[in-house]
């Protein structure tokens, strides 16, 4: 079998990192063994696998944290729930592309959605006794489940493209019936498999957040990324970003400014924490914190607790992407729609040569070309190759993913992201996808 990778370099390294089953693999393990591969053989890897942003930083952005540094905000502490600017900035811009009106109070930026997401499984999870268990509507982020792992709490899933429009409210309450549902998340579009939930589906789960009294926590990384639809990510003009916010009071959205404004090394996002919710008062939290508000509780014990705040140099920055946003100068949408014309051109090129797409279909139309996209590939008896196993063998020929399973998948297959992928790497994934078929189809 031609390869591109001689076997060894793969099977040796991933047996020094204790890796048994590639399904269990974190992404940095992906990737760690695909640099070593790359260090030894000198052949570059197609990186599907990291879900890092593959056009520049924000210039605006950029310019007011050069600003912020060069007036000295570096050699002091910000105050823990964010620099007046962001968290005016933070709510115009949940009014201006989501239209729902938050109270600036309540919006705290967060080192990342990563540490906001830790934060909220944390809150969550402690105020109200018995409710110990999150739930998640996947497929999903992987790491999210680590976190809850690292937390010591219970977890229940589901794949929603199963129990989709109609049949996602008897599914959801089958669980927040039992009472022991702090939390659940979702992302929307989703991660990995870009379905986009719809109006319908989220009042649908606003409502039984409101009836079972569960905090639903909403990740907007990919916000306004359904490239299906025209018209969205214009400030203060529908259509708008759909949002659970809209049908409960019981909600926290998370807005990254790792994807839409490319920010992602600075690490920097905005916990949106619904006015009802923040200002709640809890008595399992009084007791434990000597403070009752939930708002209060998640700034000043959770976040302060973690990191003592986020930069003081990155909340200018995002404050002044969200302004730019919010005023029409920055039309962030426009950039990130190249991830959009990449997948595109990267699935072509998988369904040239054997591979399908996982997640093909969003309630009866295609899936919305994004970020990230989702493959297998079939064997020549018609069944799928299991998804480790894929994993395995795509390494084998220089290119990479991670495993559906990791994010709660039924489905056999990978994830794989566009945002790294250049124009010139295109006919490199062909031939190397040409090879992997040719040697797998007999």
């Amino acid at each position: 079998m031609e390869t591109i990778i001689p076997k060894n370099v793969i099977d040796d390294y991933l047996e020094k990192i204790e890796i048994t089953d590639l399904n269990k693999a974190s992404i940095r393990q992906v990737l760690a063994c695909e640099m070593n591969a790359e260090q030894v053989t000198g052949q570059k890897f197609i990186h599907f696998e990291m879900g890092v942003p593959g056009i520049p930083p924000s210039q605006i952005g950029i310019n007011a944290q050069k600003e912020a540094l060069d007036r000295g905000v570096a050699s002091k502490y910000p105050n823990i729930e964010g620099i007046p600017e962001l968290k005016e900035q933070a709510a115009r811009f949940v009014k201006a592309f989501i239209n729902t009106d938050i109270d600036r109070n309540h919006c705290h930026p967060t080192c990342g959605a990563m540490q906001g997401t830790f934060a909220a499984f944390l809150a969550c999870s402690q105020a109200v006794p018995g409710k110990d268990t999150i739930l998640y509507i996947d497929p999903g982020f992987p790491v999210q489940k680590m976190q809850a792992n690292v937390l010591g709490l219970k977890m229940a899933s589901f794949d929603v493209a199963d129990f989709r429009a109609e049949k996602l409210g008897p599914k959801l309450e089958s669980y927040l019936s039992k009472g022991n549902i702090c939390s659940m998340i979702y992302s929307n579009p989703n991660n990995p498999s870009w379905m986009c939930l719809t109006d319908s589906e989220l009042q649908t789960i606003g409502a039984l957040a409101t009836k079972y009294d569960t905090v639903v926590i909403e990740d907007l990384a990919y916000l306004t990324m359904d490239f299906r639809r025209e018209g969205l990510g214009i400030p203060f003009q529908p259509p708008y970003q759909v949002s659970v916010s809209h049908y409960t009071d019981n909600y926290i959205m998370m807005l990254s400014g790792s994807k839409i404004f490319s920010y992602a090394g600075e690490r920097i996002a905005v916990a949106c924490i619904s006015d009802k919710l923040y200002e709640r008062r809890f008595d399992a939290l009084q007791e434990r914190y000597a403070i009752s508000r939930f708002g209060a509780v998640y700034a000043y014990d959770m976040l302060y607790a973690m990191s003592s705040g986020v930069a003081h140099s990155v909340q200018y920055a995002m404050a002044a992407m969200l302004k730019a946003a919010c005023d029409g100068i920055y039309d962030f949408r426009k950039d990130i729609s190249e991830y959009a014309r990449r997948t595109k051109l990267v699935k072509q090129s998988l369904l040239r040569n054997g591979f399908h797409i996982s997640y093909d279909t969003d309630l009866g139309e295609l899936v919305s070309d994004g970020f990230f996209f989702t493959f297998g590939y079939k064997l020549p008896d018609g069944t799928d190759m299991e998804g480790g196993q894929l994993l395995h063998e795509l390494l084998y020929y220089g290119i990479s993913g991670i495993v559906l399973s990791s994010t709660g998948s039924t489905r056999q297959g990978l994830r794989g992201t566009s945002s790294n992928i250049t124009d010139d790497q295109l006919p490199v994934l062909e031939e190397r996808l040409r090879l992997f078929n040719q040697a797998h189809s007999k």
